[in-house]
């Protein structure tokens, strides 16, 4: 899943997209997907794109945060909670720097492996 929003993510053209994995360092989740737009409005379409992708895989979120400014909209998956940020947001709270504990997820190669064997 959190393969599958990082790269509905980055069909939206997202920024620095980043998966990590947090089950060895945040016990109420296992993966954070976070990502960045450059505008308001590819902040929603960004959104829009992981919700329909995980959607069509028969997952919902069960809490969303920040839709009405679009700063940083957050999609709680229970399994995985996607960040997506504006630029100016993701750098002023650096939540990846405050996690840099959580390994990194190679999501390009594990989306190239899925791609290939499916």
């Amino acid at each position: 899943m959190a393969v599958a929003a990082a790269l509905a993510a980055s069909d939206k053209k997202a920024r620095d997209v980043l998966v990590m994995d947090m089950r060895e360092v945040f016990l109420l989740t296992d993966f954070f997907v976070i990502c960045s737009g450059n505008t308001d409005r590819q902040v929603a379409s960004i959104q829009e794109a992981v919700e329909r992708k995980l959607a069509g895989a028969g997952v919902k979120p069960v809490r969303r945060e920040g839709e009405q400014h679009r700063r940083w909209v957050l999609l709680d998956y229970l399994d995985i909670v996607v960040h997506i940020f504006r630029q100016e947001e993701r750098d002023y709270y650096e939540i990846e720097r405050l996690w840099k504990d959580a390994p990194l997820v190679d999501w390009e190669a594990e989306g190239e492996r899925s791609l290939s064997s499916g």
